[in-house]
């Protein structure tokens, strides 16, 4: 014990700022690589429906360009809380507009003015696209790390909810059996 007024011992083991930050759970590569997976997608499809959203026109153009702002909020806080996941696992996520090219799942929008109802199937075909990535790699991360899977879940629901909702703007009533 130091005496009074003295510097308190300090123990030859101490950590270090890194080993204090680098604590808890820490994720295989595997976990890391599907939970990056989702990352590329979902920011893809934010840039994607950016895209959409600047470059829509035609019949219900007010709805489906507000209806896609939705989709892109949504796809950019998932995206956040997916590399922030990553981080907390001890990952490293990678946004950087190659890695997103080069890895995403989805299609390649067309460049220029589409007219709305080719952007409301343009727009399902992406959600439907990123909603597949994640249930694809979900029962993966579920296996090694359910609070991860929670994401996903969160990330799922959602996207289902916009691709049931944007793919009605183009659907017509199935037709009523008659008793």
């Amino acid at each position: 014990m130091a005496p009074s007024g003295a510097a308190p011992e300090r123990s030859a083991s101490r950590q270090t700022r890194r080993q204090n930050a680098e604590q808890g759970f820490v994720a295989s590569k595997v976990l890391i690589d599907n939970l990056q997976k989702v990352l590329v997608d979902l920011l893809e499809l934010q840039l994607q429906g950016k895209q959409a959203h600047w470059n829509v026109v035609g019949k219900n153009f007010r709805d489906t360009h507000k209806m896609l702002d939705e989709i892109i909020i949504d796809a950019r806080t998932f995206s956040d809380t997916v590399a922030e996941r990553v981080r907390a696992l001890h990952g490293v996520p990678d946004g950087r507009s190659g890695t997103v090219a080069n890895t995403t799942t989805l299609p390649e929008f067309p460049h220029g003015e589409i007219d709305t109802t080719e952007t409301i199937d343009l727009v399902t075909e992406r959600l439907e696209a990123t909603i597949i990535t994640t249930r694809g790699v979900h029962d993966e991360v579920d296996a090694e790390d359910p609070t991860s899977a929670d994401v996903l879940h969160q990330v799922i629901e959602r996207l289902e909810q916009f691709a049931w909702m944007v793919s009605a703007e183009n659907r017509t009533p199935a037709t009523r059996k008659k008793s």
